[in-house]
């Protein structure tokens, strides 16, 4: 917009330097045509009746003495035919095809006494010409040679000043267009960014109120449609987590009741209906607190999104995005899921460390979250066509500018339909159905990714299985340029 906005104000701006200079230049040209023209027409009057003198008395040698004046002050000639001859003078001949001309309309009482309008280039010379004698007989003709060159260089560097005056002003015009351009767009663009804000995180700021009235208009309206949704956003979040963290308590309850009822259970029939029951509240508490992490991943992002420059920076002071070793928490996180992998009959393999070592801008409770999330997930989820049980490998990359945490297995994968799905919440592969699960486990992880400056990716696994990979930013370790190493002691 910024380009089509700033190209019509440029080209009006230089199609009106272009209409008024070439107005200035037609106005030098005609101002200076007229003032060559009253001149020489003004000297061939006068010739013309110095010549008609000369003729009526007989006598021409003061008719030449003029004439070769008049050629060494100008360096023009001038030619006048007399009855009884002609006379010459600054080489000036009737050999040229212009002066016979001249001569011949001359003799038919045709006076040419009009100077073509002047450009900056073309002939070096132009003849006028008239008759003299009575009113009934022409005694002779005078042909004047006009010496242009003179008039040709006084109009270029007219020209010259107007064609520099002209670049100037452009120039102008198109630094003005584009300060207009800016301030017409200025609000436009902040509109463009409060609203990707809004549709990213649900909250914006207050638009600044500058711009054209109906911009500023604008400006003010968005801030209180965005205030209005950001609260309707937010009571619904909150809402929502209200409402699970409620929950629990007549759920917890509701557990109690049923263990107790279960110890009154005689037959097996009761005994298994009261177990169908009491997996529909692990359900339902698995649900709830899959929305109570969720919310809390949810209002992270926002946070983060919302967070000033300041504020940002200092987060990283008090420690909160300080640069970590994702490896430690991704050996924990490992060891924590082994029994339940066991259980699966799955086997977790860790990665050993990158060299030099990678640090990430991260949280270390929510990487310890999203990676425990991720290999839960691998354990529940990778049944592998064919050999024992799953192959989870956990590991750190380390690539230019970026470190990805990775968790992998040789399962059977997602589709990419299904992958591009995966972070939805509730959603599960209809493959899954039968496992026990809240559909929220990537939902978490792919808000928190965003909430500490990454993001979640899943790919498919060589030659079957699923990729989880957790992209982040290489941050500097803590002790960059201290010219001691992260891991070092203190002794030598």
């Amino acid at each position: 917009m910024k380009l089509r906005v700033l190209g019509i104000l440029s080209v009006l701006s230089v199609l009106l330097v272009i209409f008024g200079s070439t107005a200035i230049l037609a106005s030098v040209s005609r101002e200076l045509t007229q003032e060559l023209q009253i001149k020489r027409v003004t000297a061939l009057n006068r010739f013309a009746q110095v010549a008609f003198d000369a003729a009526t008395a007989g006598e021409s040698a003061g008719l030449q003495t003029e004439m070769d004046r008049y050629s060494d002050l100008y360096g023009e000639g001038v030619l006048i035919r007399l009855q009884d001859g002609t006379l010459r003078s600054g080489g000036l001949g009737e050999d040229r095809a212009e002066v016979r001309d001249a001569v011949a309309r001359a003799n038919l009482n045709l006076s040419d006494t009009t100077i073509t309008p002047l450009q900056p280039f073309g002939a070096d010379s132009e003849v006028l010409s008239r008759s003299f004698g009575s009113a009934s007989q022409v005694l002779g003709e005078v042909v004047l040679e006009v010496d242009l060159n003179a008039a040709r260089q006084k109009l270029r560097e007219r020209w010259l000043f107007v064609g520099l005056a002209a670049t100037a002003l452009a120039a102008m015009l198109l630094v003005a267009a584009a300060r207009v351009t800016r301030w017409v767009l200025r609000p436009v663009h902040r509109l463009n960014s409060a609203v990707t804000e809004l549709e990213a995180t649900g909250r914006t700021g207050q638009l600044p109120e500058d711009g054209p009235p109906e911009l500023r208009e604008l400006s003010r309206s968005f801030t209180a449609m965005a205030r209005t949704v950001s609260n309707s956003l937010e009571s619904q979040r909150q809402l929502i987590a209200d409402t699970s963290h409620e929950l629990r308590n007549p759920v917890g309850a509701l557990r109690l009741r049923i263990d107790l009822l279960q110890l009154e259970l005689q037959t097996t029939r009761q005994k298994d209906a009261a177990a169908g029951v009491l997996a529909e509240l692990e359900h339902v508490e698995d649900i709830l607190e899959g929305v109570l992490k969720l919310a809390a991943a949810e209002h992270r992002a926002s946070e983060d999104s919302a967070r000033s420059p300041a504020d940002a920076s200092r987060a990283s002071v008090g420690g909160v995005q300080a640069p970590v070793d994702p490896c430690p928490i991704l050996q924990e996180e490992a060891e924590r899921a082994e029994p339940a992998a066991r259980r699966n009959g799955a086997t977790i393999l860790l990665q050993s460390p990158p060299e030099p070592a990678a640090h990430i801008a991260c949280n270390p409770a929510e990487l310890a979250q999203m990676v425990a999330e991720l290999i839960n997930n691998a354990i529940k989820y990778a049944r592998p066509a064919a050999g024992p049980g799953a192959h989870i490998s956990v590991g750190a990359r380390l690539r230019p500018g970026a470190v990805w945490i990775e968790v992998s297995d040789d399962g059977p994968g997602l589709s990419a339909d299904e992958r591009a799905a995966a972070t939805r919440r509730f959603w599960r592969s209809p493959r899954n159905h039968g496992i026990r699960g809240n559909g929220l486990g990537m939902t978490i992880v792919d808000k928190l990714a965003a909430a500490n400056g990454g993001r979640l990716v899943l790919a498919d696994a060589s030659p079957h299985g699923l990729v989880a990979r957790l992209e982040f930013p290489l941050a500097p370790s803590r002790n960059a340029g201290t010219g001691r190493d992260a891991g070092a002691g203190g002794s030598e």
